[in-house]
């Protein structure tokens, strides 16, 4: 029987085993200490939840070293609850810089991790809480909104249907009744209180570039000795030097952003060790392009 046939792990219980697995896994040392500084409970309960993983559910993956004073993984370690990936630890450092600065006692003893800190773009919570609705209603919204080309506050009847991160900004994608199109809206740049009004019928389905899946291939530049390629692949994880990644087509000119990618006529930067990687397929994504 899998475990999804089983009875389903709460999710208090499913955050803690996720959590003995990354820290064993990438720390190397697994204790109580762990559980009980991260979810404010006893050691009792913690070592119960210890005491399950290793003989329930995932017999195998760890073993006590009395050296350590605390659990290792094994040779045969297999993720069950994560994918045993690095993202998942890094992302732990990250939510542990945060919640510690406001929850002291629930501080992971992560002493060893600096986080760079961006500006922080304001959003209103009544702004966030009348654009989940619409979205979840598929409503229409009239709302106040600023943006370069009009900074002045104009009014706008949207149809929200997807709040999305780009890793800099957060924007709602959205059916716009002045442009007749879906288009991106900064979380930021909204004014005042959005007003819910009657449903529409442009939902999500019918945004056809939010739809489409689009894949951008990704290739070390050439200029860069056959070393500096071969470390460049191994950085981002390629396979005979070559990375395909599949994302929305709205949102393929973010991700080429995020990789540090010129679009404009697919322009190198004089120094190859700049940007590292080209996009070998650049004209098929040029009609995704701002």
């Amino acid at each position: 029987m899998t475990q999804d046939e089983e009875t389903p792990i709460s999710w208090d219980l499913l955050l803690r085993y996720r959590l003995i697995e990354i820290i064993a896994l990438w720390e190397g040392r697994l204790s109580s200490t762990h559980l009980c500084n991260a979810f404010g409970i006893g050691r009792q309960q913690a070592s119960k939840d210890i005491g399950a993983y290793t003989k329930e559910l995932a017999p195998g993956n760890l073993e006590y070293d009395g050296s350590l004073k605390g659990y290792k993984p094994t040779p045969a370690f297999c993720p069950k609850f994560t994918q045993g990936i690095a993202e998942e630890y890094l992302l732990l450092l990250t939510n542990n810089n945060q919640l510690g600065k406001t929850f002291k006692n629930l501080a992971l003893g992560m002493e060893n991790t600096e986080l760079l800190n961006v500006p922080i773009r304001d959003v209103k919570p009544e702004i966030i809480r009348a654009i989940v609705t619409a979205a979840r209603q598929q409503k229409r919204l009239d709302v106040d909104y600023v943006s370069m080309h009009a900074p002045d506050r104009e009014g706008r009847v949207i149809v929200p249907h997807t709040i999305v991160h780009t890793g800099l900004r957060w924007h709602v994608r959205a059916w716009c009744e002045k442009n007749s199109d879906y288009r991106d809206f900064v979380l930021s740049r909204f004014r005042g209180t959005p007003e819910i009004m009657d449903m529409s019928e442009h939902g999500v389905d019918a945004d056809t570039a939010w739809q489409q899946e689009v894949t951008i291939n990704l290739k070390p530049d050439r200029r860069l000795t056959e070393a500096q390629q071969s470390l460049v692949a191994a950085d981002y994880g390629m396979t005979d030097n070559q990375l395909n990644i599949t994302t929305r087509g709205c949102l393929v000119h973010y991700a080429l952003w995020a990789l540090r990618v010129d679009t404009k006529d697919n322009a190198l930067q004089d120094n190859p060790v700049a940007q590292q990687i080209v996009v070998t397929n650049m004209n098929d994504l040029r009609r995704w392009l701002f």
